[in-house]
């Protein structure tokens, strides 16, 4: 399976909402971690959980972390804590929200802390 991810550069990309299942793609195309920038439940019941997510990341030995980002609402902690995992956690790194803008634009502002 494809899936529609946008390579920001060889260690980082983003795409939106992701399941359970997409894992073994993400995986098979060379991702060392996961990012999710998406609160649980932001569209409803039938949204994949955090939990969910992370379960399956875990069986497949990806590195998971949970760095939920209300829309329009990036504050200062989640940007140091988006650049410290960007220095710390396994690369290449993929972050997904809904639609990929929201983690875009966290990890653009984590670009800029020093």
């Amino acid at each position: 399976m494809s899936l529609p991810i946008t390579c920001h550069n060889t260690q980082f990309g983003t795409l939106g909402q992701i399941d359970p299942s997409h894992l073994v793609a993400i995986a098979a195309q060379g991702y060392k971690s996961v990012i999710n920038n998406r609160p649980d439940f932001e569209a409803g019941p039938n949204q994949p959980t955090n939990a969910e997510i992370a379960t399956q990341a875990e069986k497949l030995g990806l590195h998971y972390v949970y760095l939920p980002v209300v829309p329009g609402s990036i504050t200062p902690e989640q940007v140091a804590e988006m650049a410290r995992l960007l220095k710390t956690i396994p690369s290449p790194i993929l972050a997904f929200c809904r639609s990929g803008a929201r983690s875009t634009n966290l990890y653009q502002m984590a670009l800029l802390v020093r």
